[in-house]
């Protein structure tokens, strides 16, 4: 079975043909990456890439979007598209389609993707269990989190959740002022006010301050680039800081979700790999007291499939209509 994958952000919308064998594999064609400022609307979109295609498309289509989907029009944060649900079948040509969350996409990815998908961050070195939940999160412009259950005979069933919005923890001296930072513009500081792409910039400004730094205004791209380089120290810190931040989170939200164990998901996530791989992560992942040795036997994993949300919206395709291994 054919049918075209979406994955709609808020500068970029993602097309592939996808391909669903007989045995509930999912193969992706390659993936047409299109610029949401270059088009009026989704519609019109949709049309570019059917003519990239020669003109004709599958009738059903997997969508993972930006933004909330419960709902008769689902609007971006940070490109004009709206798109309603109830007239897709009508607009698309369409026989079948299904609209998740892009991170419910992600989870769905992260439930199918074979074991060469994942990097190993911490915990036994063995796979992702057959049964039982797995928890995933992954920082980016925000912090989705999810997780999936699986029943140990191959299937599996995924939970979105606002997981990221939990409040955020310090778990010392440094954190406490992070913490104090952000509380001077937020009332209330979640998890991903520290554990998000952005948040590199306060981690940075309270280390500065913390040393009695000067330092001038510079973006989030900027820290991550020298930091993970090298190239800055101070930039450096802040990385290492908030690979401990990431830790002490994956461990709360595995213990909130009862998880077997865990995936890190998300472009921020990979290009870090090789920092968290030598930071202290999976110390504060293990560190919760009396279930250390619990958090220190859970697998944790970073997936490395290239187009996580197209693959996941497939994936949401295939079991939403009974056709999931």
């Amino acid at each position: 079975m054919e049918l075209v994958a979406v994955d709609i952000g808020g500068t970029h919308a993602r097309f592939a043909i996808a391909t669903i064998g007989d045995d509930g594999a999912i193969e992706l064609g390659e993936p047409v990456t299109l610029h949401t400022d270059d088009h009026a609307s989704f519609q019109t979109a949709w049309e570019d890439f059917r003519d990239r295609q020669g003109g004709t498309l599958p009738p059903r289509v997997a969508m993972a979007v930006a933004g909330p989907v419960k709902q008769d029009v689902i609007r971006f944060t940070n490109n004009p598209w709206i798109i309603r649900p109830p007239l897709i079948a009508e607009k698309l040509g369409c026989e079948a389609h299904c609209i998740v969350n892009d991170f419910e996409a992600v989870a769905h990815a992260a439930a199918r993707a074979p074991n060469e998908q994942f990097i190993h961050l911490a915990g036994p070195k063995q796979d992702l269990p057959a049964s039982g939940t797995i928890s995933v999160l992954g920082p980016g412009t925000g912090l989705g989190v999810a997780h999936f259950w699986r029943d140990g005979e191959g299937h599996y069933r995924v939970q979105a959740t606002e997981g990221g919005h939990g409040d955020f923890a310090p778990l010392d001296s440094i954190e406490d002022a992070i913490l104090a930072r952000l509380r001077k513009r937020h009332t209330r500081v979640s998890d991903e006010r520290v554990v998000s792409g952005p948040a590199i910039v306060d981690i940075y400004h309270t280390l500065a301050a913390m040393e009695g730094r000067a330092t001038k205004d510079v973006d989030d791209i900027e820290i991550w680039t020298k930091g993970t380089a090298g190239e800055d120290s101070l930039a450096a810190a802040a990385v290492d800081r908030f690979c401990l931040a990431l830790g002490s989170v994956a461990g709360d939200i595995a213990l909130i979700q009862g998880a077997k164990g865990v995936v890190i998901a998300g472009g921020l996530g990979y290009r870090i790999r090789e920092t968290l791989l030598k930071s202290g992560f999976e110390d504060r992942f293990c560190a919760k007291g009396r279930f250390s040795n619990l958090m220190a036997s859970l697998p944790v994993k970073l997936i490395v499939h290239p187009q996580p949300g197209l693959y996941g919206a497939a994936a949401a395709f295939a079991l939403h209509h009974g056709d999931n291994a």
